[in-house]
């Protein structure tokens, strides 16, 4: 029973917060068109309708209650379209809005870390009915017709219904009585919504109170007596009951039906009957499941309703059934090694087997690139969330500022997509805080727009995506960085450093170029934390800047962590794995090519530039190996920063190998502080040791 719960409460989360990302891009769109489109309106009445709903069946109440209140006023909007809306209205309605999807993303938030649901959301309950009353006084609905008195025909149902309920025209006999929820609140409002659902399964039929719509006053005769749908046939009053139950806070409802009228006689009318128990509703009617509204049951021609397809073309998968699916394939890949490269076929000319293991590899090699990219996804939905960092730190710091978004479709593994949100939302916010300038003069004398922009681009390059954020605002004072950072001893007064040297100088802990301490930064937790995450999953960090024209921050990060190309190099009897991409070239030298420089040893020149030359014999202290430089392999390898020359025995050839944590008992030691980020298994049944480049290069300067 547990797990099923957590199955339903899993689809929920996944429903809701993909209905709020939907949600935040169309109020986006519409605070810079200044209104919504018809469209708009109603996809967000759906949405809210569906959240309401959803979060009825799960019992969270806070959630339900402000998707009721926001669905109610977008039905108002809906019907009067937002022509109707006052301008002045337009930006408290596009805040509350914003308001809302926050509420929602942190009740989620809540939900996902079980911790408890709001419960005061009075002030903010009020401030949509605030609103709403604003907007529907902006409608000129103030005044309420009178009510009008009881047609003569009434008379027959005069001594059980209460005044103005029975039908204006008698041929109306078949009759429901609608209660709703205590306490919902608008009654008069949730009828005559209720009378647009009927509408879509029944065109014909009349309702009472009759002027629901325009008189809020209506309210408390609904409340004591209750709302009265009338019919021709039994059959129409049949067909409107799916959607009766399927409305939002109905109580129950009760069918009943009035006589034929009488012929005269006015002293002896016959009183009004209660429908047979066969032909009755049951009085308590449950209400329909919220998360999915009863579809009318009678569709008449009238029917507003989308068509439904016929099958669904995408279907949601657990992300830990991926992770299972790849662990299998990856278990496949290594065995297919072990069985192609095993001791025992050496020697032996079997030229089908040799046929067949390539026909394994092949369908190994497709297999893997299917399980891999059920795993990719696009970094659009964590480059549209950006759009609403931008907007709401315009507002607050006072900065016009937009955001362009290039290469949205380029596709990443779900985990690193996760985890590269956050540092892409804090480096999106230094550009706005620290990059875009305040003055707008100041920007138009340097002859840029006075609107500042932000750049947030991704695209791939072989193993790896590249994303970068751009602002062209006023780049980075190197000066007052490099002045920053001997002050906090991080940097020596009597030495050089070189533009990308100081602009490194930004990633470190504590580090922050704000005097202040603002909502947005000034607290000493930034870069570095960027730096760190975005290491975490592989990938590497770089800052360039222009002073006066802007800034970019690059991310280099691996598309997968799963697998990966590397080339297998041999120390001793030790064997490594150095990811592809991080080598740039490979060769023998000689002794004589070997500088040594004696404060930082042993160095290589390539292309111009000297690199220090780190000997992986010595630093891991294995025996064996080679100690002289002809005898063995020189590596020139990069990542982010570091560039470097790795010396070792010999190259032992390229493979996509599986990537495999380290075991809990060696990462108590924090190996990974000494250049190893996993492990995987060789054809033959070793273990080579994956190399993390850059922290290599960080070990060996720490020692």
């Amino acid at each position: 029973m547990a797990s099923g719960n957590d199955s339903i409460l899993d689809m929920y989360l996944y429903e809701t917060n993909t209905l709020l990302e939907q949600l935040d891009g169309i109020v986006l769109a519409a605070e810079q068109a200044d209104t919504f489109s018809q469209d708009d309106v109603n996809e967000i009445f759906r949405i809210m309708h569906t959240i309401k709903g959803s979060s009825a069946m799960m019992e969270f109440n806070s959630m339900m209650t402000v998707a009721h209140r926001t669905e109610d006023m977008f039905f108002i909007i809906r019907e009067k379209t937002m022509d109707a809306v006052p301008e002045q209205l337009r930006p408290e309605l596009f805040d509350v809005m914003f308001q809302a999807i926050d509420f929602f993303r942190s009740e989620v938030e809540k939900v996902e870390n079980g911790n408890p649901l709001s419960e005061s959301i009075d002030t903010f309950v009020s401030k949509i009915n605030s609103l709403m009353d604003k907007i529907q006084g902006g409608m000129g609905e103030g005044a309420a017709p009178a009510e009008a008195p009881p047609a003569p025909e009434e008379a027959p149902a005069a001594e059980i219904l209460p005044a103005g309920a029975a039908p204006k025209d008698p041929a109306y006999g078949f009759g429901l009585k609608v209660l709703f929820d205590e306490g919902c609140g608008m009654e008069s409002l949730r009828a005559y919504m209720l009378t647009t659902a009927v509408r879509d399964s029944v065109i014909d039929f009349l309702y009472s109170p009759d002027d629901v719509e325009t008189n809020a006053a209506t309210s408390d005769s609904i409340v004591e007596h209750g709302f009265y749908l009338w019919f021709r046939s039994a059959a129409e009053r049949d067909g409107a009951i799916p959607s009766v139950t399927g409305a939002g806070s109905v109580r129950s409802y009760e069918a009943m039906d009035l006589p034929a009228p009488a012929p005269v006689q006015a002293e002896a009318p016959a009183p009004a009957q209660a429908a047979p128990p066969a032909a009755q509703a049951k009085p308590e009617a449950p209400k329909a499941s919220p998360a999915a509204p009863a579809a009318p049951a009678a569709s008449k021609g009238g029917s507003q309703q989308p068509p439904q397809h016929a099958k669904e073309s995408l279907i949601s998968v657990n992300l830990s059934k991926l992770d299972q699916l790849m662990a299998v394939v990856s278990e496949i890949v290594i065995t297919e090694a072990m069985v192609t490269a095993s001791p025992d076929l050496k020697g032996l000319k079997l030229d089908l087997f040799t046929k067949s293991a390539r026909d394994l590899r092949k369908l190994t090699d497709e297999l893997q690139d299917v399980s891999m990219s059920l795993r990719m996804v696009p970094v659009s939905g964590t480059f549209q969330k950006m759009n609403r960092i931008v907007r709401d730190m315009s507002k607050k710091l006072g900065k016009r500022a937009k955001l362009t978004l290039v290469g949205e479709d380029t596709e990443v593994d779900k985990t690193i997509v996760d985890s590269i949100g956050d540092p892409i939302m804090h480096i999106v916010r230094n550009s706005m805080d620290h990059g875009i300038e305040s003055d707008e003069a100041d920007r138009i004398a340097r002859g840029k727009d006075p609107v500042g922009e932000i750049i947030l681009s991704a695209r791939h390059t072989g193993s790896e995506v590249i994303i970068e954020i751009h602002d062209d605002g006023g780049g980075v004072d190197c000066d007052a960085v490099l002045a920053k950072a001997i002050r906090q001893g991080l940097a020596y007064s009597d030495q050089d450093y070189s533009q990308k040297e100081i602009l490194n100088f930004l990633m470190m802990p504590g580090f922050s170029t704000n005097v202040e301490v603002t909502e947005f930064s000034g607290r000493g937790v930034g870069m570095d934390v960027v730096k760190k995450n975005v290491e975490d999953v592989g990938g590497t960090v770089s800052i360039s800047s222009e002073f006066g024209k802007g800034m970019t921050t690059t991310l280099k990060i691996p598309l997968t962590m799963a697998i990966m190309d590397g080339m297998e190099v041999s120390v001793g009897d030790s064997i490594f794995t150095i990811p592809i991409n991080n080598i740039r070239s490979s060769s023998k030298v000689t002794s004589e090519e070997v500088i040594h420089d004696p404060a930082r040893g042993e160095m290589m020149k390539f292309m111009g530039n000297f690199y220090p030359v780190i000997r992986a014999k010595d630093f891991f202290q294995l025996e064996g190996g080679c100690d002289q430089i002809e005898d063995g392999i020189i590596m020139w390898v990069e990542a982010g920063e570091h560039s470097y020359c790795l010396f070792v025995d010999e190259l032992l050839g390229e493979q996509q190998v599986v990537v495999k944590p380290l075991p809990g008992l060696v990462n108590a030691y924090n190996i990974k502080n000494y250049g190893i980020s996993g492990c995987t298994i060789l054809g033959d049944g070793n273990i080579s040791i994956i190399l993390d480049v850059a922290n290599l290069f960080s070990a060996v300067q720490g020692h």
